[in-house]
């Protein structure tokens, strides 16, 4: 059974590892006055088609998740803002973790740190983690070690287990901070 979905899941990832992702209908799809005959309703061309037409539901906007893994962190950057401006919390979150990186646009800490406020403020569990943490940190913010703790706390009474697990350590980044990237959060001036 595992294989049978690993294969299906594959399979449907195909498209998304071709050399370039095409946007317009495919070769069999025809349009006219009576319909639509064979849409490519299953391409990552109509799940931004349908962004680009203001469709952010829950199912389009998880999309982003294939598009950025793809390598396509442009594609990705324009669903997760449209989802994000639509207010959904997860596309606050990936649209920092893009700005964070530098995927698909310059590396912003400031934007990252504000989309993780966003989200936070949107009542976000990971959002309100992620936002104590750039506080604990003054990572693209000013740091605010007591206001950085009082929002992971909150994560934490959500439910959050990696939050929950920060609390346990005392708060020591360490914990949650692997670390190949200690570098990333010194404060150099």
């Amino acid at each position: 059974m595992k294989r049978i979905c690993l294969g299906l899941a594959l399979v449907l990832a195909m498209p998304l590892f071709a050399e370039d992702l095409p946007m317009e209908l495919g070769p069999d799809t025809h349009v006219d006055e009576q319909g639509t005959l064979n849409p490519h309703e299953m391409s990552m061309a109509q799940v931004m088609e349908n962004i680009r037409e203001g469709d952010t539901g829950m199912v389009i906007c998880s999309q982003g998740y294939l598009i950025t893994k793809s390598g396509r962190h442009e594609l990705a950057r324009e669903l997760f803002s449209n989802c994000a401006d639509a207010g959904w919390t997860g596309a606050m979150t990936w649209m920092s973790q893009l700005d964070d990186n530098g995927l698909g646009a310059p590396q912003d800490f400031e934007s990252a740190a504000e989309w993780n406020r966003k989200a936070a403020e949107a009542g976000d569990p990971v959002g309100k983690f992620n936002h104590g943490l750039d506080l604990m940190r003054g990572w693209g913010v000013a740091r605010d070690e007591d206001a950085g703790r009082a929002l992971v706390d909150e994560a934490a009474g959500e439910g959050l287990a990696v939050a929950q697990r920060l609390q346990s350590a005392g708060y020591d980044l360490d914990e949650v901070t692997p670390d190949a990237d200690e570098w990333r959060y010194l404060n150099l001036f």
